[in-house]
């Protein structure tokens, strides 16, 4: 890891700061983005290395561009992008009102498109790079209630699939993670009734994404699919 540039959205959120806590010990260079530019502060003052913070909504695109320049002016480059950052709503289809379906197809599906092809460009002209999109296992899986967020995670998991296909001739490799339930704040404000003493630690996740990133440089780890015992897709 050490001088790789990481950018990671979403890093103030469970999954991403338990990332980044793991990185940052590696010498990598991090980039920090989420939309709280003081929840951005505090976890940069609690890292050691070099860390850029780049306070950014992910639906607005021009937000998403200045991200990718702030990256490359500081570091010269982009080698990883990290996609953590996601809303989750889950209501019965026909309670889903109009603005928390723009709401969630907003951040999870074109955010992330925003951000993997804005990275994406810079790793082209580069030939190297590697983009990791945290779907979750409802990206793969459908539920009950989970309509809406299906829908902006099946939307990640095509256009993931598109991208890599369409820049694996310029050495820009894709990972996509499918994770159960993640005790992360994602459940904070969900209405269900879920025993989140049952579900994967966000450091468990991290540590996917960093064996991901960890792999040698022919190694593509396409798709990482882990599950709490409590709760099992096939």
């Amino acid at each position: 890891m050490q001088d790789k540039v990481i950018v990671v959205v979403g890093a103030t959120g469970g999954i991403g700061s338990a990332l980044v806590r793991q990185l940052a010990p590696t010498g990598a260079k991090l980039v920090l983005a989420a939309r709280n530019a003081l929840n951005l502060a505090t976890l940069a003052s609690e890292l050691s290395g070099e860390v850029l913070t780049v306070p950014t909504d992910i639906t607005q695109p021009e937000q998403v561009e200045a991200l990718i320049q702030a990256t490359v002016a500081q570091f010269g480059k982009i080698d990883v992008l990290v996609n953590a950052a996601g809303l989750g709503i889950l209501k019965a289809y026909n309670n889903i009102e109009s603005g928390e379906l723009d709401k969630i197809l907003d951040l999870n599906l074109k955010g992330c498109f925003y951000t993997s092809q804005a990275a994406a460009k810079e790793m082209q002209k580069r030939k190297s790079g590697h983009i990791c999109n945290i779907v979750g296992i409802l990206g793969k899986h459908s539920m009950p209630m989970a309509a809406a967020y299906s829908a902006s995670k099946f939307g990640v998991v095509g256009f993931s699939k598109c991208m890599a296909e369409e820049l694996k001739r310029f050495g820009v490799k894709f990972t996509l993670f499918y994770f159960g339930g993640v005790d992360s704040p994602f459940w904070d404000n969900v209405s269900l009734k879920v025993d989140r003493s049952k579900m994967l630690s966000c450091e468990t996740a991290a540590n996917a994404v960093f064996y991901a990133l960890s792999a040698e440089p022919q190694a593509v780890p396409m798709e990482i699919n882990i599950q709490p015992d409590s709760h099992l897709f096939f």
